[in-house]
């Protein structure tokens, strides 16, 4: 299907206000492992927008670059979740947040179908959740 007849449809992406977008971005390509797909300078209140995708789905997160508009935060419970490939890379980023002084909460396995789970802050104070063993994917198809 060329680009032209295709069609976003559904949930699409998160937009998030944040104050420095190079901070941003190496943000959540360090510890969501998110990849940047757009970037473009805006006018007025809105100075630049990123896309960053993981490249599996059709979903983005959107940093929207400005220093005059105001937003809250998105946490500290509300959050962005990322589910990671294997149990260690959630125990290996937890800890280098904690290094930085980020980590929100310690890696705790709630079991199926939550997983194992910590919250990390982001450069704007908005949480990300990393997360294995979430069973999201097997819920969603035997739901539909």
């Amino acid at each position: 299907m060329s680009q032209s007849t295709e069609k976003d449809l559904g949930f699409s992406h998160v937009a998030l206000l944040v104050r420095d977008l190079e901070r941003s971005i190496a943000f959540y390509e360090e510890f969501a492992h998110l990849k940047l797909i757009h970037r473009r300078a805006a006018a007025g209140a809105i100075e630049e927008v990123a896309w960053l995708a993981d490249g599996l789905r059709p979903f983005a997160l959107v940093l929207v670059a400005s220093t005059s508009l105001k937003d809250t935060p998105l946490g500290p419970f509300g959050h962005i979740g990322i589910a990671c490939g294997v149990r260690e890379e959630v125990f290996e980023r937890a800890a280098e947040a904690d290094r930085l002084g980020i980590l929100r909460s310690k890696p705790r396995d709630d079991g199926a179908p939550v997983g194992l789970w910590t919250y990390i802050a982001d450069p704007d104070g908005n949480t990300l959740e990393l997360s294995f063993g979430q069973e999201i994917a097997f819920t969603t198809r035997r739901a539909t």
